[in-house]
């Protein structure tokens, strides 16, 4: 299992969190998810999720990845 940090642009509020997360939890293979609004950043805890599926899931939500960083 592998935790990734992403860095995203343009999250203002609640709302922003729950979207993002919901597009991510989409994902086959995400098994848990944190996106903080605060820190600007989502956790994903995933395995087999590569970061452009997360990008796109980002995307998908309306907002921009930034920056990735794999644990």
């Amino acid at each position: 299992m592998t935790t990734t940090d992403i860095t995203i642009k343009g999250m203002t509020c609640s709302h922003c969190e729950m979207s993002i997360a919901q597009e991510i939890k989409k994902i086959d293979g995400v098994t848990e998810v944190s996106v903080s609004k605060d820190e600007g950043k989502a956790h994903v805890q995933a395995t087999g999720v590569t970061n452009e599926q997360l990008a796109e899931a980002v995307e998908e939500a309306g907002y921009e990845a930034l920056e990735f960083e794999n644990h």
